[in-house]
């Protein structure tokens, strides 16, 4: 699942390339009411935590979640090409969007609608604050997580504590800071907290530049290649078993909340 960083990315992205002038909507898939916005302009685009918002002149809002398998696929247009054939949409495009040179298609969202600005403050009444935003209140989560049972682990995940938190920066910020991940959250100290936020925020803040999440600090970049082809290393995501790249020891994984956990058990006491 795409993690907040790549909203963000996306925002900008749709916000250079399609903002401030008509785009062409539609719905190949024909299960998306393209043409409530079809031929409006894009005024703005806005990211929280790993929700889309595309807003429209005259009101209307797209809103977008891309779940487990959602994904934007780019392409260029011909400019200046009247007439010029656009590419086939191939597959399942819920959403195509085209204007200024430039397409877009969406697939496999989980969710792609038209809302209002009331349903929006409904969505985002229902998160936690979002480290890649200027108007972030970590003072919100710390609150929901000192008084919670719950393991830390879980509340990293929780998108109504921290909005735009996924499995691959809930475990590495666990490890760069030595915590169990099966800590109670109420367990975990203020000072500790606050460490956590200022790193998550620098992490999330690379990602967002670089387009691909970076955890391993410099003195540590070495060893065994990354969980997978073109993917910068890991201290202990997708590494069940492999030797942990500061101690040596066994790097241990368990199933939390229904989803895969990472830790090295020496570091993490």
């Amino acid at each position: 699942m795409p993690e907040g960083h790549t909203l963000h990315r996306l925002a900008r992205l749709h916000q250079r390339r399609f903002g401030g002038a008509p785009v062409a909507v539609s719905s190949p898939q024909g299960r998306f009411a393209a043409d409530v916005v079809d031929g409006r302009v894009l005024q703005r685009t806005s990211a929280w935590g790993k929700h889309l918002f595309h807003h429209y002149a005259g009101g209307p809002i797209v809103h977008v979640h891309l779940g487990l398998y959602g994904a934007f696929t780019e392409w260029a247009t011909p400019r200046g090409a009247d007439g010029a054939a656009l590419p086939e949409a191939v597959g399942q495009v819920r959403m195509r969007m085209v204007g200024g040179g430039y397409g877009t298609d969406l697939r496999g969202p989980t969710v792609c609608e038209v809302i209002d600005e009331g349903q929006v403050s409904d969505v985002l009444a229902r998160l936690g604050p979002d480290p890649l935003r200027a108007d972030a209140d970590p003072s919100w989560a710390w609150a929901r997580i000192t008084k919670s049972r719950r393991p830390i682990g879980a509340l990293l995940m929780d998108q109504t504590v921290i909005a735009g938190v996924g499995n691959v920066y809930r475990n590495e910020l666990l490890f760069r800071h030595g915590i169990d991940p099966l800590r109670p959250g109420r367990g975990i100290g203020e000072a500790e907290f606050d460490a956590m936020w200022t790193d998550l925020v620098a992490l999330m803040k690379v990602g967002l530049r670089r387009g691909k999440i970076i955890v391993v600090r410099p003195e540590h970049d070495h060893g065994p290649p990354s969980y997978l082809p073109g993917r910068p290393r890991t201290y202990v995501y997708r590494r069940p078993g492999e030797a942990c790249r500061v101690c040596g020891g066994p790097i241990g994984t368990a199933v939390l909340e229904g989803r895969n956990l990472f830790w090295c058990p020496a570091c993490q006491k």
